[in-house]
């Protein structure tokens, strides 16, 4: 008997598919494709490389770019590690714009480029949760070198228009990374039309393994970016070390997987969405966050004004988050709500719940009948410090 709670926190990650798996397994043991993808010499590294190249292909066609542009990395933090650090290495100074709500994987990098001597601007996002073309321009400075805005917020769902965005950067001269870790296999991206130069992507995050990712580098980046892992000059010179074929060939698989199903599975999700925002907004003082309507099917952040789920109770029948996966670590408020302007008290009283692949209907009624279950009364301080 399957005692776990149901699974409502495809955000923070998700189950590798099984057809990721048997791909995976075909890479392991003596009598798999096991060989050193740079041992060149024999038919074991030859395979090897092989099976690299393909899933390099596989990952550039969800996107819409050429596999030459696809640098692997251990995820979507050293992606953005490597485009935010990789441009700024080797300049004296400058300006650099990204926004409030990004996760802590850019922000605290580009923090970290300030405490450097780099100029930072952290651009505010409207009440909707989108950044708008129109703070991007006000923003920008004769020195702003490098943007850096998110496809899809993990914490709301929120779509910034990025191919408008990048239009503005690009007209600007400067370079733009994006962070697409929460987009890929959700909606369509078009590197070969966008305007983009850098864009992060995780496997764990499209129904493939841990500790693979990705960054496209396009053909205005790729002179500027500079390697950040040293040792035999991998990835073109931009990312050293042995590659791990059979991660690599899963994140391949997961991202095949992802563009064969993406339709279908868009308007599955979009429709079970529905079934549970219908509901939960009917309960008094239940507010979504972030825009209704820019959004991608999979995440919602619903904050309660007036009775508010026992989270602890809750946990029991759920599985969910109260915040992104990276503030849950520190057990602080949600830095996207407050930037939305939510009170600490209201960010804490917000749940965070997103679809996937395996979420059924009734897993949605049964998350409907737990939640409206686990509402109680706030106590009368927490009202008034609200």
């Amino acid at each position: 008997m399957n005692d776990l709670p149901l699974y409502f926190d495809y955000a923070a990650t998700t189950p590798v598919d099984e057809r990721v798996i048997q791909a995976m397994v075909s890479c392991l043991g003596a009598s798999g494709n096991f060989g050193n993808p740079a041992s060149s010499s024999h038919c074991y590294g030859q395979n090897a490389r092989t099976a690299v190249e393909n899933a390099r292909a596989q990952v550039a066609g969800l996107v819409g770019a050429q596999a030459g542009q696809i640098v692997w990395t251990s995820g979507a933090t050293e992606s953005n590690n490597l485009a935010l650090k990789g441009l700024a290495q080797g300049r004296q100074g400058g300006h650099i714009i990204t926004s409030q709500i990004e996760h802590k994987a850019v922000l605290d990098t580009v923090r970290q480029l300030e405490q450097n001597g780099f100029e930072l601007t952290l651009l505010a996002p409207d009440a909707q949760g989108l950044i708008t073309t129109e703070a991007l321009r006000a923003a920008l400075r004769e020195d702003t070198f490098l943007v850096s805005l998110m496809l899809v917020n993990n914490e709301l769902g929120t779509v910034n228009d990025i191919p408008a965005l990048a239009e503005v950067v690009r007209q600007h001269g400067a370079l733009l990374h994006v962070d697409a870790a929460q987009g890929a296999g959700k909606l369509s991206i078009d590197l070969a039309r966008w305007p983009v130069d850098l864009m992060s992507f995780s496997a764990h995050k499209v129904y493939g393994p841990k500790g693979i990712g990705a960054l496209y580098v396009g053909e205005h980046a790729r002179p500027l970016l500079q390697a950040q892992i040293h040792g035999g000059g991998h990835e073109g010179g931009l990312r050293s070390g042995t590659l791990a074929t059979h991660q690599i060939v899963g994140m391949g698989e997961a991202f095949a997987v992802a563009q064969a199903l993406l339709e279908d599975e868009t308007r599955r999700i979009a429709h079970l969405q529905q079934r549970l925002l219908d509901q939960l907004l009917s309960v008094p003082g239940v507010k979504l966050n972030g825009s209704a309507g820019q959004r991608i099917a999979h995440t919602l952040s619903l904050t309660f004004g007036g009775d508010v789920p026992d989270f602890s109770t809750l946990a029991q029948t759920l599985a969910f988050s109260s915040t992104s996966a990276c503030n849950s670590a520190s057990n602080a408020a949600s830095h996207v709500l407050l930037a939305l302007g939510l009170e600490p008290q209201a960010a804490r009283q917000t749940l965070r719940l997103s679809l996937g692949r395996y979420t059924r209907a009734e897993d949605i009624d049964q998350a409907i009948r737990a939640i409206k279950a686990s509402l109680q009364s706030q106590p009368f301080w927490a009202v008034a410090q609200g």
